[in-house]
């Protein structure tokens, strides 16, 4: 469930599909890059970075495109005369950079916390992310041969994407004659109640967040906290409907993983440590300092160890994995010789890729360059540059690998980003004080931290890009689509999002400020975006380099880590999900994200076990199936609605220069009370139409 990003849609895990099965094989002329596709895919993908980059900041998840940008496509360019399956695919491959490109916001909110930045500067921003993510699409290049083709990998992201294409064709099929399978003329079934259902959710969405984030007349959710004797349990949940929507597509396996690591957190750690130390003030606000101050360390110690175990039990399989790309790029014998080869066999030449990638280098020892060239280390400047570039491009590279092959095994929701996150920031801030030496004095400190940030943030959207590359390109391989065609409209999905997170990342920062770093004076605090993950990662690159770190509670999560790592090998032999990285996730973060997106997956669950009990079992699978569209369909809109609503919000108030400027006031047991009501009426219309049968 990572991403840490929730992406698997539910049922994911499908029938695996053939490419050209179905009678669906394209026609050879069809269309696949078009001005109205590009224009339509950068459109969507503006639209679902807001929604991420809203949705990561303020609770530190975020959530794959690739499908609902598969419906929205097929519905718009419907209306507009019709579509053909390699179009539709082009879009969901050029949009699905908005959910991999915005888990930045893992690590680069933190240069705001410690105050080397006031803001998000344009320049400096959008070249991490546009660095990162140019060397996530040319990693992910030559391993496509090795882990699409050459692998039996069951990529069930990318299986599902393809899935929800074809049926689009199909119901075009059905009301468009004999040329569906080319062009999907007519008036289809499928896609326009798709797009109907996913507004609708989104407008239902939109509205709550306007009543509880804008007008504030509905409270956001409740808190509180009991207490026996010195030992206090955090209680509480958030009224989101975009976390419900969360944990419906995470699924079961992973909310239950969740609701683990809140146990662990709220149930024994927070009790015990309140019980053993002194606390001052309202019960709940010392649950609450526990659990940021060392409670959620113990979830970065679990994280890591789910991520160092997962990229280590890959490497084999990695290794030979980037050989065989290697040799079949050489077999090929270069540009002319893979013109030879089928349409949906060639990739970008390999010497384009290669160059391409060492080019970058250029422009990544210049933003390092720019970064530390004010911090005065004279001869060391040039050192610390080339230190850094290599650093990025080979752990990077492995990195990539690794969230690719993962990708393909289990799929994008369990590669261990947030993992990575965590090592990259480790591995970075135990590395430059032994290049630098110990830094001098708090400026020297922050600097450390700083670059330590930069490198981690860089790799983070390597891996993230790469991880999400290869599910599109098995989406393509299932649909006949042409390789290197995806491999532009990925780099131009790159460019379009690195220029659009920036503004979008300084809009929200402006307006409502992080948890621990307010940009205006008389800000309040209780409306600013928590940055999670963000706030985890600086809190260990800090302590590192101060030599602060509670070291005791780390090395308590990692022998929690090493346990549940166990545990997740004997469950998924026995074809159960339960991913040690979400038990660590559930730990740090805050109380009310986790108990919402729990909520979303028990949902789902019960939804699907009433609705294969209440089916003939002649229709059962695919009134399953019919049921999870519409669900994976009302909870993206439900992410989109909060998230666009939180963005225009956020708009309001930088144009009027001050925080809350909707907000009427309205507070209290009776904001909770209505909150509460209008959230519980929610939960019942989500759960009654994942739970109805199609008809």
């Amino acid at each position: 469930m990572d991403q840490p990003t929730p992406t698997a849609p539910r049922g994911a895990q499908g029938p695996r599909l053939e490419a050209g099965s179905r009678g669906l094989a394209p026609h050879r002329d069809a269309a696949e890059i078009t001005a109205r596709g590009l224009a339509l895919g950068a459109a969507i993908t503006v639209v679902f970075m807001a929604a991420n980059v809203y949705m990561g900041l303020k609770t530190g998840m975020t959530f794959s495109s690739s499908i609902p940008a598969a419906m929205i496509s097929m519905g718009c360019l419907r209306l507009l005369g019709g579509a053909g399956i390699l179009e539709n695919n082009i879009v969901q491959t050029q949009a699905s950079a908005a959910g991999t490109l915005c888990n930045v916001i893992l690590v680069l909110p933190g240069l705001v916390l410690i105050g080397h930045w006031h803001g998000f500067p344009f320049w400096e921003t959008a070249g991490i992310t546009l660095i990162g993510g140019l060397l996530g699409v040319a990693f992910s290049i030559p391993l496509r041969r090795a882990l699409v083709m050459g692998e039996s990998l069951p990529y069930p992201e990318g299986v599902a994407a393809a899935e929800v294409l074809r049926t689009g064709q199909e119901h075009a099929g059905e009301h468009g004659g004999e040329h569906a399978g080319e062009e999907g003329r007519g008036r289809p079934a499928g896609g326009e109640r798709g797009l109907a259902t996913l507004l609708a959710a989104a407008a239902a969405a939109g509205l709550v967040s306007l009543a509880t984030n804008g007008l504030k007349v509905l409270a956001e959710g409740v808190r509180g906290a009991l207490v026996a004797g010195g030992a206090v349990f955090g209680l509480g949940t958030g009224f989101s409907l975009a976390l419900v929507g969360v944990g419906y597509l995470v699924g079961i396996g992973a909310c239950l993983a969740v609701l683990t690591g809140v146990v662990i957190a709220w149930g024994i750690a927070v009790p015990v440590l309140t019980a053993l130390g002194e606390h001052g003030g309202a019960p709940a606000e010392a649950a609450q300092a526990v659990w940021a101050d060392q409670v959620r360390l113990i979830g970065a110690g679990i994280i890591a160890v789910g991520g160092l175990w997962t990229v280590g039990s890959l490497a084999g399989p990695i290794l030979g994995s980037v050989r065989a790309a290697l040799a079949s790029a050489r077999s090929a014998g270069g540009e002319h010789a893979m013109r030879r080869l089928p349409r949906q066999e060639r990739d970008l030449p390999l010497p384009w890729i290669a160059g391409g990638a060492l080019a970058l280098s250029l422009p990544l020892a210049g933003l390092v360059w720019h970064f530390a060239a004010a911090a005065g280390l004279g001869g060391m400047l040039p050192v610390l540059v080339g230190v850094l570039t290599l650093f990025v491009l080979v752990f990077g590279f492995l990195m990539a690998a690794a969230c690719g092959y993962l990708a393909g095994l289990l799929g994008s929701s369990s590669s261990p980003i947030s993992g990575i996150g965590i090592l990259t920031t480790m591995a970075a801030a135990l590395l430059l004080p032994l290049l630098l030496g110990r830094a001098a004095g708090p400026e020297g400190e922050r600097f450390v931290v700083a670059a330590a940030l930069l490198v981690a943030a860089v790799i983070v959207t390597t891996a993230s890009i790469a991880n999400d590359n290869l599910q599109d390109l098995k989406t393509g391989q299932l649909v006949d689509a042409t390789p290197w065609r995806q491999q532009v409209v990925l780099i131009v999905g790159v460019v379009v999002g690195s220029a659009v997170i920036a503004p979008l990342m300084a809009l929200l920062y402006e307006a409502y400020g992080f948890a621990g770093a307010l940009p205006r004076e008389g800000m309040s605090a209780d409306s600013a975006m928590a940055v999670p993950q963000a706030a985890l990662v600086t809190q260990i690159a800090t302590g590192i380099v101060g030599g602060t770190l509670p070291w005791t509670m780390v090395l308590i999560g990692i022998g929690l880590g090493a346990v549940l790592v166990v545990l997740e090998a004997r469950l998924r032999r026995r074809g159960l999900t339960f991913p040690a990285l979400t038990v660590g996730i559930g730990m740090y973060l805050p109380l009310s994200v986790e108990m919402t997106i729990a909520l979303g997956g028990i949902l789902g669950w019960l939804a699907e076990r009433h609705l294969r009990r209440r089916t003939p079992e002649a229709e059962r699978a695919g009134a399953v199936e019919a049921a999870r569209r519409r669900g994976v369909l009302l909870a993206s809109g439900f992410l989109v609605g909060e998230s666009c609503v939180g963005v225009l919000l956020a708009g309001a108030d930088w144009l009027s220069g001050r925080s809350g400027v909707l907000a009427l006031g309205f507070e209290g047991p009776a904001a909770t009370w209505l909150g509460l009501a209008v959230f519980g009426i929610g939960l019942g219309a989500f759960y009654r139409l994942t739970a109805r049968a199609p008809g």
